[in-house]
């Protein structure tokens, strides 16, 4: 008969774990441990594949008890049924390796060895798109060996857990860069579908084969996926049911922890990758106004974007009885730890105008408080923290690009020349000029900065005619801003 590939096993196994944890699971073999068909032979459903232990039957699946050593023994009534539950979950994760392989080998051989396909792929794509499949068998072959020596050496009282506990390092060597490359992986086979001519005509004459039971290239490729978390479920199978308190016990928390460690690092790096490629992408995409800004980091990562709406308040109106609020789009993205808020250039690409760490942000529902107005509306300040320099003596302007400083004002210092000349913008009314650097002293404390920024943002909200409540962002020259979250 064929041999049973491992998709077709996962299946199996996967429907089999379902009913075993609603309570379908069946107990002895006089309880039902073996669902026969009308003919005497077990039902695959109820089977586990191998290649190594079949059945005398000869079929390709094969329980534990089936195996002819185990049956001619004399032994098998004297096991529990807690005993034979155990021996079958131990059996179960060899002969699930067994299959595994199968289908790892038709990925490689059939696959990524076809001189066809080698053909019509370059050297990278090939790399992304296969990885280091070869290392995951040839660990995985060795892994399988380890398990039939044991198996051999006592069919009938033998472990497993010990052995995937030593194996451990040499799965995560491999599975970690396997599954990390899943992403690179995905676009490679979607491109060269799309973009490669002759992969699609190539890959579907080598899905035809026999060889591959209908299955396609892509179900082939993910089995390392898969088989990693499939392993850490077998371990937790056999933990189950091992003695409370044993050695046997340790050994499998051991191997089941260590798996644990190794698809949790699995998942960190693939998150890690997208996140990093998803930055790469936005960062070929946006662009920033004045001052350059490191978007690309290991720990940054998007949240949400979106287009949302500014409402100007600098040029609100009454018509009648009704209050008009001018509108124009605003694209914010919403970072782990900063929001830039930018205009569309074109279709995907940005200038971003204002950006801020995610501590310098305040946010105020006014959903409820501004009626009439569809969508969800919210304050939005922005606390940038700018340098600020304080006017410690007065200063008549003598030039007509000068600004005239009165004692105590508080600037914004947009450029500082060699020669002791400040550029700055006076936070109370806007205006901007140069003046001699001698004339004003520079404010060193943070908070006394954003308390200044603060302060001025309040006083302008308190006079301004028609004020609603305002978003107010704290920019070069503090343009106040609200936004709504409409429908479209």
């Amino acid at each position: 008969p064929a041999a049973i590939l491992y998709q077709e096993y996962s299946d199996v196994a996967i429907n089999r774990e379902i009913q075993r944890q609603q309570g379908k699971e069946p107990g002895t073999e006089e309880e039902g441990l073996r669902d026969e068909g009308s003919d005497g032979t077990p039902s695959p459903s109820n089977l586990s594949p191998s290649s190594s232990f079949r059945s005398s039957r000869g079929s390709a699946f094969a329980l534990w008890q089936d195996i002819p050593d185990v049956r001619t023994s004399g032994q098998l009534d004297n096991f529990s049924n807690e005993e034979r539950k155990l021996q079958e979950a131990k059996f179960e994760l060899v002969t699930s390796e067994a299959s595994y392989i199968r289908s790892l080998t038709i990925a490689v051989d059939h696959f990524m060895l076809s001189q066809e396909l080698a053909e019509c792929l370059g050297a990278q794509d090939k790399q992304w798109l296969f990885s280091k499949l070869p290392e995951v068998k040839g660990v995985s072959e060795r892994f399988l060996q380890d398990l039939e020596h044991r198996l051999e050496e006592d069919i009938l009282r033998f472990d497993v857990c010990d052995i995937v506990l030593e194996h451990c390092p040499a799965l995560r060597r491999v599975y970690l860069p396997y599954v990390t490359n899943q992403a690179y992986q995905e676009q490679t086979y979607q491109r060269l579908l799309h973009e490669n001519p002759r992969f699609p005509g190539i890959l579907a004459r080598l899905e035809e084969d026999a060889i591959c039971q209908r299955l396609p290239l892509t179900s082939f490729l993910i089995l390392p996926f898969q088989r990693i978390t499939r392993l850490k479920m077998l371990v937790e199978n056999i933990l189950k049911r091992t003695t409370p308190g044993s050695r046997d016990e340790d050994t499998a928390t051991k191997a089941f922890n260590e798996l644990k460690k190794i698809i949790k690092e699995c998942n960190s790096s693939v998150q890690s990758m997208k996140r990093m490629e998803e930055l790469i992408h936005l960062n070929k995409k946006i662009k920033f106004e004045g001052k350059i800004f490191p978007l690309i980091s290991q720990s940054r990562w998007l949240v949400k974007h979106g287009e949302l709406l500014e409402v100007d308040t600098q040029t609100m109106s009454i018509s009648g009885s009704k209050l008009k609020l001018p509108t124009k789009p605003v694209y914010l993205h919403l970072f782990n730890d900063c929001l830039l808020l930018s205009r569309r250039k074109d279709t995907w690409k940005f200038m971003v105008f204002v950006h801020a760490k995610i501590g310098q942000l305040k946010v105020k529902d006014l959903s409820q408080k501004l009626q009439g107005i569809s969508g969800f509306i919210f304050h939005l300040q922005l606390c940038e923290d700018i340098s600020q320099v304080q006017c410690i003596k007065s200063y008549q302007a003598q030039e007509h690009d000068e600004l005239t400083l009165e004692k105590a004002d508080i600037l914004h210092a947009k450029t500082i020349t060699s020669d002791g000349w400040v550029e700055g913008i006076r936070l109370s009314d806007g205006e901007r000029g140069w003046f001699p650097k001698t004339y004003v002293e520079e404010i060193t404390s943070r908070s006394a900065r954003l308390r200044n920024l603060r302060e001025n943002i309040r006083i302008k909200c308190v006079t301004r005619s028609r004020q609603i409540l305002l978003l107010s962002c704290v920019r070069t020259h503090q343009r106040p801003f609200i936004f709504c979250f409409c429908s479209h």
